[in-house]
């Protein structure tokens, strides 16, 4: 086993307040520490604010990260090489064993269990650090599980590395519904979406809050002093080599009379930081990054340096003049992402990292010293305050939520037989999405009830159900289309001749029968729920026996026609589709519990987010810890 030499124990800056909200923040850094520096200055807004905050670090120490108020956990160190992300090195040097992984996981959920957070807060996950899944799922597990509700959240800067695959970007969104309450994106929606860099749904779209950029606080040990100095920093790790030495080779090619400065990161080896001393002319000192770097920034003539998210802030809020070569290795598209955007405000000139040399890096440094500086305001830099609002909604609606699902158990604690059942519309053939429903239900071994387009069904979906013994087959009018006059709902069953409607509900049972047989029942589900009341009275005589529509089920019963109608339907049709608010669910649900009768429950497997399909299997598990609950066939509800 490898040995933890690096994993620190808990320690206290500043002693909390037992009585004060909890906050937890994982964090895992590979190359640099700009993750770690972000986080820590989260951290520090939250203990200022007055929250108990536990950060929880698993890359390698980083000494310049402030921890001032905050509890700090050191794991065993991992980091990469390069861009190699996928090859995990402990402070060894070696790959990181199983043993470790453990070691890792055990003292992160060690610090969950001594936090007893309000709320959970993963750095990157699951937007990345695939290589560290079982970590993170550990974290969530057990943080859904814990007696006291917490609010879970991801934190990302404002632009991530585009997935290598779609799939990852899908496999994402789903671990977000599963988990999390929101995501906080640490950027300005108005000068880079999330969408510029990240593949987002309009159901991922609903879960982002743009916090603004968060600026380190971090108080400086020098006040700014203005200087001539061009000014070169870089990560924390050796991936910034190229340009350290491009620049100390600049420095001799410009003909201008300014001194250069070259920080070093703390992650470059002993050997390289020489060599580059050893390189160094009259005008260049190279010396390892220090904490008073904003102070530095600030009185410089020029800076030149990568474009990493903490980089381009402090950059902005200097309002120094720069040139930026960001990092491109390894198909890396982030910094170049980040830096065209500040270069379209004007306040950096870009380097391709394809192009650098010292030549062209000289060039640019003289043009960009020649030209006048940028008076375009750089973007809010609030993120932490407004990170803390919205943490601190995010736990009360977790709270919230844990009482209405309490709330939803006393109701159906004190109940006798409760029945529910289940229908879906719009089906036409076997789609991934029907494959979903279809697993949903026979997990939770519910009958489902299956709205068919008659005009609209291929033929491999009687093929499909066929192995399917719980669901029955429902009409869903004929072709599913709109006949209503454009200021009207959309309606399928109406606004024409009754005739012509009663000819195609006849073809379009018929048709159901001769595809589904006996599993085809002749109840008749109105598009769009609606139908010409003048129509029902001659279903009877069309061949249906049973009617599905929404609403209240209709007071005067008719002996030829058993109608039952759905009364809860998870999505926000009013608004575009998607959840409806989970508490807003919930507290609707619990409500028409009251009805004494069958409850429906409506969904439309077709137009499901990932966020839809997490509610109904949540709700669906629900209902299974109750006894006195019952999912009934449609062919037994409508006899």
């Amino acid at each position: 086993m490898q040995a933890p030499q690096d994993a620190g124990t808990p320690r206290f800056e500043t002693p909390p307040d037992a009585h004060a909200p909890g906050v937890l923040i994982l964090v895992t850094h590979l190359l640099g520490v700009g993750h770690l520096s972000r986080a820590g200055a989260l951290a520090r807004g939250l203990a200022s604010a007055g929250y108990r905050v536990t950060l929880v670090s698993g890359g390698r120490p980083a000494p310049l990260v402030v921890r001032d108020g905050i509890e700090f956990v050191q794991l065993p160190s991992v980091h990469c090489v390069g861009v190699d992300f996928r090859t995990l090195l402990g402070a060894d040097g070696m790959p990181i064993t199983d043993e470790t992984r453990q070691v890792r996981i055990d003292a992160i959920l060690a610090a969950l269990e001594a936090c007893n957070p309000d709320a959970v807060i993963t750095e990157t996950y699951p937007f990345g650090r695939r290589q560290l899944a079982s970590e993170f799922r550990a974290l969530l597990e057990a943080a859904r599980r814990r007696p006291k509700p917490a609010a879970i959240l991801a934190s990302i800067r404002d632009i991530l590395n585009p997935p290598a695959k779609q799939s990852r970007a899908a496999e994402a969104e789903e671990i977000l519904a599963r988990y999390y309450d929101g995501v906080l994106v640490h950027g300005d929606g108005t000068v880079t979406p999330l969408s510029a860099s990240w593949p987002t749904s309009r159901a991922l779209e609903r879960q982002l809050i743009y916090t603004g950029y968060i600026a380190d606080t971090a108080p400086s040990a020098v006040a700014p002093v203005p200087s001539h100095e061009i000014l070169v920093s870089g990560g924390g790790s050796a991936a910034s080599l190229p340009l350290y030495r491009a620049a100390i080779e600049a420095a001799d090619i410009l003909d201008r009379p300014n001194p250069w400065r070259v920080l070093v990161g703390h992650g470059v080896p002993q050997g390289d930081f020489e060599a580059l001393a050893a390189m160094a002319g009259p005008k260049v000192e190279v010396e390892r990054a220090r904490p008073d770097f904003p102070a530095l920034l600030a009185g410089a003539a020029l800076s030149v340096s990568q474009a990493g998210y903490n980089t381009m802030i402090d950059l902005g809020r200097a309002g120094v003049p720069a040139v930026v070569v960001p990092f491109e290795q390894g198909k890396e598209a982030e910094q170049r992402l980040r830096a065209e955007r500040f270069h379209t405000l004007g306040l950096a000139g870009i380097v391709a990292e394809a192009e650098l040399t010292p030549r062209r890096l000289a060039a640019e440094v003289a043009a960009t010293l020649d030209r006048p500086r940028a008076t375009i305001a750089f973007p809010g830099t609030g993120g932490v305050a407004n990170s803390l609002r919205a943490i601190a909604r995010a736990s009360d609606g977790a709270r919230a939520e844990a009482e209405a699902w309490s709330r939803l158990d006393a109701v159906l604690a004190t109940r006798g037989e409760v029945r529910l059942w289940w229908r879906d519309d719009d089906a036409v053939a076997a789609t991934p999405a029907l494959d979903h429903l279809l697993d949903l239900a026979r997990r939770h071994g519910v009958p489902l009830a299956l709205a068919v387009i008659p005009a609209g069904v291929t033929p491999d979906l009687p093929q499909r159900l066929s192995r399917e013994p719980l669901v029955d087959v429902l009409v869903h009018g004929y072709s599913h289309a709109n006949h209503a006059p454009a200021n009207r709902k959309k309606q399928e069953l109406g606004y024409r001749p009754l005739p012509d409607m009663e000819a195609e509900l006849r073809r379009g049972l018929a048709r159901l029968r001769d595809l589904f047989g006996p599993r085809c029942l002749p109840v008749l589900v109105p598009p769009w729920n609606r139908i010409d009341p003048a129509l029902i009275g001659v279903l009877p005589a069309c061949g249906f026996s049973g009617l599905s529509a929404g609403g209240a089920d209709p007071t005067d019963a008719r002996d030829d026609l058993t109608v039952a109608n759905i009364r809860f339907d998870p999505i926000d049709w009013k608004n575009g589709g998607g959840l409806i608010d989970r508490l807003t669910l919930l507290r609707e649900f619990t409500q028409v519990l009251e009805i004494g009768k069958p409850l429906g429950i409506l969904t439309h497997h077709l137009v499901h987010d990932a966020w839809i399909w997490t509610f109904m299997d949540q709700l669906l598990e629900k209902m299974k810890q109750h006894t006195n609950v019952r999912f009934i066939r449609a062919a037994e509800l409508f006899g």
